[in-house]
């Protein structure tokens, strides 16, 4: 878009500028983990087993400090995975499987605690098991959970966490086989540099090539209007008073109304 001044208007070179680097992009976009149903139940367990091991653990026991952070560090190490997949798919893909590794000796933890106190392990053929899957399914956020932290048993508890902690891990292992899978079709951050700028220089190597040859093509139309010229204003024809004169414009005129044909 060129402004009656002459000058090019701001707002096409910007957006044209920014069609240009969103074509040629190789940075990742970065999944939202607010959005993700394993992030959400990871910050659930996180709050749980605070709140667990505030109300049901001894203070001093080192089982209090692994159950907390083995939460946390599930909760953030999704977090900085996501975060370092934008630039680096093999650094994604480490920090999701220690974030489902900690999950997974965060129920260990979970599951030593039902055993060494006697107490029920919720599985199929449980009578309160159905009721408590159902309930992990189809709530996602802390908020959900609160209003039962300070009521439900320590088999409640556990058991609650226990499962959420299957859950996450089950949908952590669908994601990495999705994030693997992604790397083997679409390659690393490298690979995706390397693709741009051979884009890139290709397009412009395309753009080159029809910029001379528009060149070229008016050049030739530019040398047979000279030579239309030079006949009409040789001195024969001058001398002949029945050949009309034309002039430059109404050759231009003629030339384009061919073109258009």
């Amino acid at each position: 878009m060129v402004e009656k001044n002459g000058n090019r208007s701001p707002i096409t070179s910007q957006t044209s500028q920014a069609s240009q680097a969103k074509k040629y992009s190789f940075l990742k976009k970065q999944d939202r983990w607010e959005n993700l149903y394993f992030y959400q139940k990871s910050d659930v367990l996180y709050q749980l087993t605070y709140r667990f091991a505030q109300r049901f653990l001894q203070r001093g026991d080192r089982t209090v400090d692994q159950m907390v952070q083995a939460a946390r560090s599930g909760k953030q190490n999704i977090v900085e995975g996501l975060a370092d997949g934008v630039t680096s798919s093999e650094m994604e893909i480490k920090l999701m499987n220690v974030a489902r590794a900690s999950i997974k000796e965060l129920r260990e933890d979970y599951t030593d605690y039902l055993a060494s106190r006697g107490l029920a392990v919720w599985s199929d053929g449980h009578p309160r098991y159905d009721t408590m899957l159902a309930f992990c399914r189809e709530h996602n956020h802390v908020d959900d959970y609160k209003p039962w932290l300070e009521k439900w048993s320590d088999e409640e508890m556990a058991n609650t966490a226990h499962t959420l902690c299957h859950m996450v891990d089950r949908m952590m292992t669908t994601y990495i086989k999705q994030l693997e899978e992604r790397f083997v079709s679409q390659g690393g951050v490298k690979e995706r540099m390397t693709a741009a700028r051979l884009g890139y220089r290709t397009d412009q190597r395309d753009q080159l090539r029809s910029l001379q040859e528009e060149n070229a093509a008016l050049r030739a139309e530019v040398a047979r209007l000279q030579e239309i010229i030079s006949n009409l204003s040789s001195p024969s024809n001058l001398a002949n008073p029945s050949i009309p004169t034309i002039h430059f414009s109404q050759a231009i005129h003629s030339s384009q109304a061919r073109k258009s044909k």
